[in-house]
Parts: structure tokens; C-alpha cells; sequence
């Protein structure tokens, strides 16, 4: 069943650490079946119970699952292999398109914030025992919420939107239990969710967001939590439309149960109109991070939520890091004071050429997409082969494999690096690579 691999150790933290460092180096392949527990247990000569323990622990560590009497199998995707690892590096003389990263020349200099920043520091430095959020952050947080219509509740800080969304999950979901989310979707929170010890369960988008059929059959199968993406969705440029949200609603309605999180990551670079979804969930939370607008290592995102929510959320935080710099909250209000960014200017850079791409793109024949944000999404019908093929072309993007569960094949070209010289060059080398390919959805 193993191979030559032999399963070691006499206590669950050591037969665990045995298939979890076998695992990681390969000895073990995803899907791979392990030995019933009582197997393992009179090979080692200890009690089932440790056994019983071990898996346990494997399974909570996202790297194996069980299926009752079906067994125990490495996970196909374990966290100790996260999707990150599936990228292209591009050659010298390369243009890369697959980092999903801001344009630089649209991100704010930081001098005079963190300037202002430190004069603050000066007259007053944070110590232990002061509010984890500062006074002047919370404020004008709550404020930008309120006026998109996100409904009332208390504010945290976190280092960027993942913190936020692990933070969230772990506050009320338990090993086991399953998250539903959009396909495709972040890789990072694909990853996540193994991570800690949850299941996945994919729901198709298109260009409005996660289908409602989709979210009432992951929900219908157990899902506990929801994760949308309200724009600028990762990777397909998603938007959550105004009558989307309304039957997202009424999906949710008849289960306030249902943990909810939404990612408005696009904040300041989107100038579509946010349409939230909270309101009837018991539990929700709805994150903002700073990464695309001001810069990704400002590490800083802003939530809020129902009040156990954020109170569960703040405690954890105050016996781990504590808090986030009140250095950087103060940077960030400074940005925010001088207007540093305009979000109409900033959407309108990302959004032509992320237009002018997908125009030329569905002139030849491939039905790309890309509604908002700084990604354009290629379904394709041999997504090895296209990346593969694009690279001699010149060009690195990421392969969809990255953002994946269940729906077909695509890449991902992010637009942010683009001229508008590039792009009839790329959209002729997405053709070679591709072949016609048009979709209106993702799965």
C-alpha cells in the first residue's frame, strides 16, 4: 500500500511527523491510500488509539483526508505543497505577466506618509496596553464602510486580507468542517483552507460573481462558511453585480448560519460600486487590504463584522502578534488624508489595458475575461501546453492550476506590466499558444 515506505514512531506525534515528513519529500504521492489504523498500530506494536490520533492530526494539518470506510489518502493538494509553488519563472528577456502585482507607477511614494507617521511616533509612541487599532484609523475606516452600505460593526486591523480571512475561519470553523468557495479562485486561500484543516468546496463564477445555484449546492453539502470576492476577483475579474447580490442574499437568508466572508481586496483601485452581501448572516465579516491600492508590503487590512466576530478576531490576535504597527495604521491614514490615490484614475490605467485585452483577444476568437481589477483570465484547452508555448513566445503567465478545483483550464495574464503597444503582441501570441477558445462562465 506504502511502497517501501514504512510508517515510523511510538507516540501520534511521532507517526504523524513519519507521514507528514514523508509526504513533503514525495516518498508519499497525493492520493496515496494509508494502512487501516489497526495495521499501523500492530506493525508499531502501539494501542489503535495513537494511531487513531496521529491521522487525526494529519487530517487537521490539511495533509491527508478521510472518506469513512473508503480510508485515509494524502491529499491531493497538501498544505505542505501549496499552489504558490506552481508558477512559471520567466527567462531572460521575458515579459512576465503571471505575478498579479500592482504597477508600480500607480502605488503612492511612502516618504511623506511613514514621515508623518514617525513625527507621531514621536510625540506620542505606541505602548503595551494601548488600543490595538488607533484611534485615527478607526474612524475614517468605519466611515468608507458605512458609505458603501456595509452594515454597522466594530473595526480590526490585520496584516493584509489572508490574516484577516484565517483569523475569521478559525474563529468559528473547526477542523473538518467546509468552506465554499469561488472556482477559480485565490490560490492563497485555496491553499489556506487545507492548511487548517478544512475542506474546500468549489462554486462556479462568472463575470457577476459566484453562481447562487452553486452556493446553494455547496451549502446544501455541508458548507459552513462562504467566500466572496466582491470585485476584482482573483483570478477572474469578477464583480459582484447589484442584482447578483440579491440572489446571493436569498441564498444566504435561509441559512443565517452560514459563516460569511467577503474579500474587498480591489478597494481603491475598482470604481465599480461595492454591493455587499451582509446583512442576514449571523456571523460575517468583510476585509479590505491595502496591498493593491497603497502597496502590498504595507502588510495592513482593514475588517469589520458582527461584534462576536471581531471580538473573537481581536482577542486571538492579543496572544499572538498583538497588533498591527500603529506606525503603519498611521501611514495608511495619512494616505488616506491626502488622497494619495485616486480610485477612478487607478481604475481607469488597469481598466484599459485590461479591456483593450480582452477586446483583442475575443476579436481573434478567445473568449477572455476580465471585468475589473488587474487580471485578464484565458480559458484554454491544454493549459500546459499553452504556458509552455507562450514562454518560447516571450511571454510568463500563470497557469491556472494555481486558482483551480473543479473548473477546466485557463491562465492567468495579469495586465499590470502591459503598454499599449503589448497588447495586440500578446493577444497574438495567447492565439498561437491557445486556439480559439470562448466561454461565458468558469465551469
Amino acid at each position: 500500500m506504502l511502497g517501501d515506505y514504512r510508517i515510523a514512531g511510538r507516540r501520534a506525534a511521532e507517526i504523524a511527523a513519519s507521514v507528514e515528513q514523508a509526504v513533503g519529500t514525495g516518498r508519499l504521492s497525493p492520493g496515496q491510500l494509508l494502512p487501516p489504523l489497526r495495521d499501523v498500530a500492530d506493525q508499531l506494536g502501539v494501542n489503535p488509539n495513537t494511531v487513531a490520533a496521529a491521522y487525526r492530526t494529519l487530517r487537521d494539518r490539511g495533509v491527508i483526508e478521510t472518506a469513512g470506510r473508503r480510508g485515509s489518502r494524502v491529499r491531493s493538494r497538501p498544505a505542505s505543497a501549496p499552489r504558490e509553488a506552481i508558477r512559471v519563472d520567466a527567462p531572460p528577456g521575458a515579459r512576465d505577466l503571471s505575478t498579479g502585482n500592482p504597477d508600480p507607477a500607480l502605488l503612492p511614494p511612502l516618504g511623506e506618509a511613514l514621515a508623518a507617521a514617525a513625527a507621531r511616533y514621536a510625540r506620542r509612541p505606541a505602548l503595551y496596553g494601548d488600543s490595538a487599532v488607533g484611534p485615527e484609523l478607526e474612524g475614517p475606516a468605519r466611515a468608507a464602510f458605512d458609505a458603501d452600505g456595509v452594515p454597522d460593526g466594530p473595526v480590526a486591523v490585520t496584516s493584509g486580507s489572508l490574516d484577516a480571512i484565517e483569523r475569521v475561519l478559525s474563529a468559528h470553523l473547526r477542523p473538518g468542517d467546509a468552506v465554499a468557495v469561488e472556482d477559480p479562485g485565490w490560490g492563497s486561500l485555496l491553499d489556506l483552507i487545507p492548511a487548517l484543516g478544512l475542506r474546500a468546496v468549489p462554486v462556479p463564477v462568472d463575470d457577476e460573481g459566484p453562481l447562487p445555484e452553486g452556493v446553494e449546492r455547496a451549502l446544501r453539502q455541508g458548507a459552513r462558511a462562504l467566500v466572496v470576492t466582491d470585485r476584482a476577483q482573483n483570478p477572474t475579474g469578477a464583480a459582484v453585480t447589484a442584482g447578483r447580490a440579491d440572489a446571493l442574499r436569498a441564498v444566504l437568508a435561509v441559512r443565517p448560519e452560514v459563516l460569511l466572508i467577503e474579500d474587498d481586496h480591489g478597494h481603491g483601485i475598482v470604481d465599480l460600486r461595492l454591493n455587499p452581501l451582509a446583512g442576514g448572516s449571523a456571523h460575517w465579516a468583510l476585509v479590505r487590504s491595502t496591498a493593491k491600492a497603497y502597496g502590498p508590503d504595507l502588510r495592513l487590512a482593514v475588517l469589520t463584522g458582527d461584534t462576536v466576530t471581531i471580538d473573537r478576531v481581536r482577542g486571538r490576535q492579543r496572544l499572538g502578534p498583538g497588533w498591527v504597527s500603529h506606525l503603519l495604521q498611521d501611514a495608511v491614514v495619512h494616505l488616506w488624508r491626502t488622497h494619495a490615490v485616486d480610485p477612478r484614475a487607478v481604475a481607469a490605467a488597469y481598466g484599459e489595458r485590461r479591456d483593450a485585452l480582452v477586446r483583442a483577444l475575443r476579436e481573434r476568437g478567445i473568449g477572455a475575461h476580465g471585468r475589473t481589477g488587474m487580471n485578464v483570465w484565458v480559458p484554454v484547452p491544454d493549459e500546459t501546453g499553452a504556458v509552455a508555448r507562450l514562454l518560447q513566445s516571450g511571454w510568463a503567465v500563470a497557469p491556472g492550476a494555481r486558482f483551480r478545483m473543479a473548473s477546466p483550464p485557463g491562465v492567468r495574464v495579469t495586465v499590470s506590466p502591459l503598454a499599449p503597444a503589448d497588447i495586440e503582441p500578446v493577444a497574438d501570441a495567447l492565439v498561437s499558444a491557445t486556439g480559439p477558445a470562448v466561454s461565458g462562465r468558469y465551469d
